[in-house]
């Protein structure tokens, strides 16, 4: 299966950060939930995501915000696969699906999904990394502490990037020793869940080693709930912008090779700039 990030042109000595746009096809995600709940509504934002400049759309039928109630596989089948069909008769855009459930992952991939991108990291399910195997897809593996509804409870690391990256090392060899090929897998260190502020800081600092690994970089961190505390405001989600952006820039220079984000045209122009900026200083 082809990758959804195909090589792109580098820019100096760095490869084009990708941008990943997130499309919430749920009743409470934390940022937009409710919003795209009509299939058709959330395929026209998809659209509107590429159009604005998103290389992939991330498709999810489940919360996984602080607390979140779990979904039933079934339910969120029916939640993504028409949005899903539907971009797909509209567009060769590459499309992921955010799901920790094999069922689901299977079903998107039949719907023209070509990513299965999970919080657990292969872990929901006894099948999942055969499944995974099996569907020949990207597959990005992301740390979690906990589970959503009680990984904000008293997140605690000795060494947060230390145990972050052994424990992202450590799904990576096991989807790869399930089959899964080296060049579909993706690490994810999960900025948000189960993490404090500081945590998540240290992680976007400590990118580099994750980088490191020798697996490709996705990393999102848009408008989540530590950006008002580190900025000391009251901001809602909608206008935690200027902070998604600012670490989105930073996940950049990080080594990251993609960025989740919901603010598509804004983080296209303030990557534009920064890697116009890299390339002026290593002329």
């Amino acid at each position: 299966m082809t990758s959804p990030f195909p090589a792109g042109e580098g820019v100096a000595a760095r490869p084009r950060v990708r941008i990943m746009g997130i499309v919430n096809v749920t009743p409470d995600s934390f940022s937009d939930g409710g919003r795209f709940l009509d299939p058709a509504a959330a395929a026209a934002h998809a659209l509107g995501l590429v159009a604005a400049g998103a290389d992939i759309l991330d498709v999810g039928g489940e919360s996984t915000r602080p607390g979140a109630a779990p979904t039933g596989a079934d339910e969120e089948i029916d939640r993504v696969v028409p949005v899903i069909e539907l971009i797909r008769r509209e567009s060769a855009v590459p499309i992921s699906v955010d799901t920790m459930k094999p069922a689901v992952a299977r079903a998107a991939v039949a719907a023209g999904a070509s990513m299965w991108n999970d919080v657990a990291a292969l872990r929901w399910a006894p099948d999942s990394l055969a499944t995974a195997a099996e569907l020949g897809c990207d597959v990005a593996l992301m740390h979690m502490q906990g589970e959503p509804r009680t990984m904000q409870a008293a997140p605690c690391y000795d060494d947060v990037v230390c145990e972050v990256a052994a424990f992202l090392a450590a799904r990576a060899e096991a989807a790869l020793a399930a089959g899964v090929a080296r060049e579909n897998v993706w690490l994810d260190p999960g900025f948000g869940f189960g993490k404090t502020p500081a945590h998540n800081l240290a992680l976007v600092r400590g990118l580099p080693a994750l980088a490191a690994l020798g697996f490709p970089v996705l990393f999102g961190a848009s408008r989540k709930s530590s950006i008002p505390k580190i900025a000391d405001d009251r901001s809602d989600p909608d206008h935690r912008v200027g902070g998604s952006i600012a670490l989105a820039l930073a996940a950049a220079a990080g080594g990251a090779a993609a960025v989740r984000v919901h603010d598509v045209a804004e983080t296209r122009q303030a990557l534009a700039v920064w890697a116009a900026l890299d390339q002026a200083k290593g002329a």
